[in-house]
């Protein structure tokens, strides 16, 4: 039921004087908008971020459709740019969904997808913009539900004062149930307190905060995580979809108005990860390994094209290649989409010996650049991160790409991991102009070679868990360092913020005492921090000093083994001990390594 009067206000008195309006007004092809008077309860989704970022992200696709296909109503809600954010607060007006111009506190549940800890502070803006209490503790019995999940979420200590409640794990299994929960206790007398009690007593993989309470010892770390109540697990543990076939992929997803980061359809192949590389976050939590169909695929990216009008479809996944049946599955999507004109993109490769067959099996495709993560150079580094990659291989399938039209390459990097010496720099590097040199060998110019470095940041439920992030100081040096051993004009050393990246290391790895310091920081200002127009760093460490948060206790300090982490309530597969046997393994391994220089 689209709230008429409120959508005048905002067309007319503050779209006017914001940037790209057409990203606040909704109506776009395949968006869904219901009655409210007629369905069980209304959903919103709220993404922490723009709207041109939000709008490419899979898995907001993918639960909206999901809840709509039902007798839910199910909406959208972005992070305001700071221009229409001003214009709401200076017309008095709350933010709302984009279906029905509905204010967010009129939401049975608002649901955040935490996709980069960075985002925070828009958490902070949307509940505020929205007419919702900031705190969980001052909502009312029937006030709107806040939950949260995503991959941000794996340490939810940061936002604990603010989200009612955290999905762990899938959330298309766990969503529907909680708003079954939640709208089935609507006018039932319970207090808000009772209620959240009763989902986390029912649902294992959902994590109340307030029934949570970490106990500190004298020298500031954790001593225990205690619960205040017995009718709540001791440890949360993820919700997992065992059937992926089974789970329906979004066949009509909305097409927006304006630009958005990846205008392209996105079809999910596959969840989880063969491979257990030690810095990687994502490789633990999207446990066990799961597949959808050749068939299902095909037909599904069909069905999609036929809804929108895409002329390129992404296949994800954490490695794309890696799908069991992957030269099948490329040569149909090829089949199929090259006749209609529609690029078939691969953005997560591992580098095997499959590279080299890739660009054969693309055809005659629409061809961009080649883009590619070996993440470290040296061999022995390999073996301590645990991505064994074979630099044969990378060449190979580079040559090949170079002779069937690709001309640029994008490698992704990280600096700053364990052990990390002067001669794994220089063999990003020599890497990078390796591959330039075999694009002249092949085509006669020189290949334009990306090498992209990342900072490191030790996250939650990795092996690397307890390890230290390495200073400021150490990153100015190696990015220094890095581009001054360039000696190929055709290569370029592109690297991350590296006061975000800090920022990042505490909001990553900090306790529930660091979100009080979230909360001034955006009191003070703080916008939109994963965009470089907005992110004002000396804003950030202001705010820590003034309220006395150590920045290196959290993020750059070797933590011991048997220390209580602030997440480790929050279970993974294959739990704590498998996380402390590969970090006792790594370990082993630098000592080696450091011996052998």
């Amino acid at each position: 039921m689209l709230n008429q009067e409120l959508k005048n206000q905002i067309v007319s008195r503050v779209l006017p004087g914001v940037r790209t309006p057409g990203q606040y007004v909704g109506g776009e092809l395949n968006s869904v908008v219901k009655d409210h008077a007629t369905v069980r309860g209304k959903v919103c989704l709220a993404f922490p971020d723009t709207y041109a970022l939000g709008m490419s992200h899979h898995g907001l696709q993918v639960l909206y459709s999901l809840l709509n296909a039902g007798d839910w109503a199910c909406e959208r809600v972005f992070t305001p740019l700071p221009d229409f954010e001003a214009g709401l607060r200076e017309h008095g007006l709350p933010l709302t969904s984009l279906e029905t111009f509905t204010p967010l506190r009129d939401f049975d549940v608002l649901g955040f997808s935490l996709q980069y800890e960075i985002c925070d502070t828009n958490v902070l803006t949307m509940l505020d913009l929205g007419g919702i209490a900031l705190h969980a503790d001052d909502r009312g019995p029937e006030g709107t539900l806040v939950i949260a999940g995503g991959p941000g979420g794996q340490n939810p200590e940061l936002l604990a004062p603010f989200i009612d409640l955290f999905v762990i794990g899938d959330g298309e299994p766990s969503l529907p149930v909680v708003c079954e929960l939640w709208t089935g206790m609507k006018s039932s007398g319970l207090s808000r307190e009772e209620k959240l009690a009763r989902i986390a007593a029912e649902c294992p993989w959902a994590y109340v905060p307030r029934f949570y309470e970490p106990i500190y010892g004298e020298d500031g770390t954790i001593v225990e995580i205690r619960r205040t109540r017995d009718d709540v697990p001791a440890s949360v543990r993820p919700c997992v979809i065992q059937d992926l076939e089974g789970t329906p992929l979004p066949t009509k997803p909305i097409v927006p108005f304006v630009e958005t980061a990846h205008d392209r359809i996105a079809i999910e192949i596959m969840r989880g990860c063969p491979w257990q590389c030690r810095f990687c976050q994502s490789t633990v939590i999207k446990r066990p390994l799961r597949y959808r169909t050749v068939e299902t695929i095909v037909q599904s990216a069909l069905e999609s094209y036929e809804s929108t009008g895409y002329d390129e479809i992404s296949l994800l996944s954490l490695s794309t290649s890696d799908y069991p049946h992957f030269e099948e599955l490329v040569t149909r999507m090829s089949e199929v989409f090259t006749p209609l004109g529609v690029k078939i993109s691969l953005p997560s490769l591992r580098i095997t010996e499959t590279l080299k067959k890739i660009p054969a099996l693309l055809q005659e495709g629409r061809r961009s650049g080649l883009t590619l993560a070996p993440e470290v150079a040296r061999d022995d580094m390999r073996e301590q991160i645990r991505k064994p990659i074979n630099n044969t291989d990378l060449y190979d399938g580079c040559a090949e790409a170079f002779r069937r039209g690709w001309r640029k390459v994008k490698l992704y990097f990280m600096c700053g991991l364990p052990g990390e010496r002067k001669a794994d720099l220089d063999g990003i590097v020599e890497m990078a102009e390796t591959i330039a040199r075999i694009g002249k060998e092949v085509t006669g110019r020189y290949a334009d070679v990306t090498a992209a470095v990342s900072n490191f940041v030790p996250k939650p439920h990795t092996p690397y868990q307890w390890n230290g992030m390495k200073p400021r100081e150490y990153f100015h040096w190696a990015h220094k360092y890095l581009r001054s051993r360039v000696r190929v004009r055709s290569v370029s050393v592109k690297v991350h913020d590296i006061e975000r990246s800090l920022l990042e290391g505490i909001l990553t790895r900090g306790d529930r005492r660091v979100a009080a310091a979230v909360e001034e920081a955006w009191r003070r200002g703080a916008r939109l921090d994963a965009w470089t127009e907005y992110f004002d760093a000396n804003l950030w460490w202001k705010t820590f000093e003034d309220m006395g948060i150590d920045v290196p206790f959290y993020s750059q300090r070797e933590r011991p083994v048997d220390e209580v982490l602030p997440w480790d309530h929050i279970h993974i597969k294959y739990g704590r001990d498998y996380l402390a046997k590969e970090q006792n393994r790594s370990v082993v391994q630098l000592e080696a390594m450091a011996g052998a220089v």
